[in-house]
């Protein structure tokens, strides 16, 4: 039997309208109305038809839990800001191999000019790198369609992953289906896609974390909307009433009164006025009774153990020593376990998707700019390379974006004697490099 061709997911609009006999009155089968604002959801991808069922099965906390959802915890947030904005902004420096030993730049290079330059009416660099890493993160894919002219890439445009299906074929190539916003759905060549890819089960497309992370998602979502109500209630879960005998009509008007101008978090602490010899006691238990705080601590480590974040970062500064001792630590452990990760897939995407087998170009991302902001830590740095000849003056100058002196080409030879061509020599010869702090 011949495959079907229709879509299994498309729009309203796609579909053929139904032949009415000509007895019939237009009276008699109405069109559709337009859906009012907020009044339904229009799903056009397979993607959105997931999530919208999703939306209506609960975790076992009560919350429904999405990508969009979760971004509106403060955990998840500043994760996706610290990872991507960290991606975003470390250079990435296109390179060429001239041999098994030597590198240059290659800045020239039309790739390049993609990936490093902004261009007019493109997203820049760095957005475009932020944005399919946030898309990483949440979704475990990224992809950008690939514009070429003559063989070479001229224009990355980012495509959202919840509109993207891939299937993997029989002879293990892969297939692309983009659904666009009007329902259409069109086929893209493998080879037009750059598509990063995360943590993968099946070797072609990347886990959504998120799925993974629902439960523990659906608990913060759901501390935070109990704490919402706590102080929008007045900050108390409840309170018991008892009446020596019938409380009459006019006296549960006056309480009903009383009651509401105490509710809310600003109405906090005034008094209520009982009625004919009422008493209050407290039900139920307390935020602090129910270990609200704990909970929410609790919640805020689990997430930064799905994502890869220390805790120090998102302002969580207890039990955050598994990262490290001391803050430091902790920051090389975040840059070497989860940094490391997403340069190595943008890297290695770029070289499978955007260069040729036979080019010697590659991309790389200066590690060395994560530490541009410690002052004292890079200085150190350039000191250690220069005596030990790693680093001539005028590299260093360059690294700071300086212009080059005169004589500062050469290289200090080590302070120790195997790195002079006549250990036995004690001449000075007028070259030291500067002393270490």
């Amino acid at each position: 039997m011949a495959r079907s061709s229709v879509p299994s997911i498309v729009s309203a609009e796609c579909l053929p309208r139904p032949v009415l006999p000509s007895t019939a009155l237009v009276a008699a089968a109405p069109r559709a109305m337009v859906q009012p604002a907020g009044g339904g959801a229009l799903i056009t991808t397979q993607a959105e038809l997931e999530s919208y069922m999703l939306s209506g099965r609960e975790t076992a906390s009560g919350a429904s839990v999405s990508p969009d959802a979760a971004m509106r915890t403060s955990v998840v947030y500043g994760s996706v800001r610290i990872i991507s904005g960290a991606v975003a902004n470390t250079p990435i420096q296109m390179k060429r191999r001239v041999d098994a030993r030597t590198r240059s730049d290659a800045g020239d290079d039309p790739l390049a000019r993609i990936l490093c330059k902004p261009r007019k009416g493109r997203l820049t660099p760095s957005a475009f790198r932020r944005m399919l890493t946030a898309h990483l993160i949440l979704r475990g894919n990224g992809y950008a369609l690939i514009v070429r002219s003559m063989g070479r890439v001229i224009d990355l445009i980012p495509l959202h992953p919840d509109r993207m299906e891939v299937e993997q074929l029989d002879d293990l190539s892969l297939k692309y289906t983009y659904t666009r916003k009007n329902g259409r759905q069109i086929v893209i060549p493998q080879e037009d896609i750059f598509h990063l890819i995360g943590l993968t089960l099946d070797g072609y497309r990347g886990v959504t974390p998120i799925t993974y992370a629902r439960e523990a998602i659906g608990v913060a979502l759901t501390t935070e909307r109990h704490g919402a109500s706590v102080f929008r209630n007045g900050a108390s879960l409840g309170l018991h009433f008892s009446h020596p005998n019938k409380i009459g009509n006019e006296a549960k008007d006056h309480l009903k009164a009383s009651l509401d101008d105490y509710r809310g978090a600003e109405n906090a602490g005034k008094s209520i006025v009982t009625e004919e010899g009422m008493t209050i006691s407290p039900i139920g238990m307390t935020a602090e009774d129910a270990q609200y705080i704990e909970t929410r601590q609790f919640t805020r480590t689990e997430l930064e153990m799905f994502l890869g974040v220390p805790g120090f970062m998102l302002g969580d500064t207890e039990k955050s020593t598994s990262w490290g001792t001391g803050l430091e630590q902790q920051g090389g452990s975040f840059r070497a376990y989860t940094l490391e990760d997403y340069y190595t897939a943008w890297e290695e995407t770029i070289a499978r998707d955007l260069i040729a087998d036979d080019s010697d170009l590659f991309a790389r991302f200066n590690r060395s700019a994560i530490v541009r902001a410690d002052l004292k830590a890079r200085w150190e740095a350039y000191v250690k390379g220069l005596q030990w000849g790693v680093f001539s003056p005028n590299e260093i100058r360059a690294l700071e974006d300086e212009n080059p002196r005169e004589g500062g080409d050469i290289y200090y030879l080590p302070p120790n004697t195997a790195g002079k061509s006549d250990p036995s020599s004690d001449k000075e010869d007028g070259n030291e490099p500067p002393k270490a702090p």
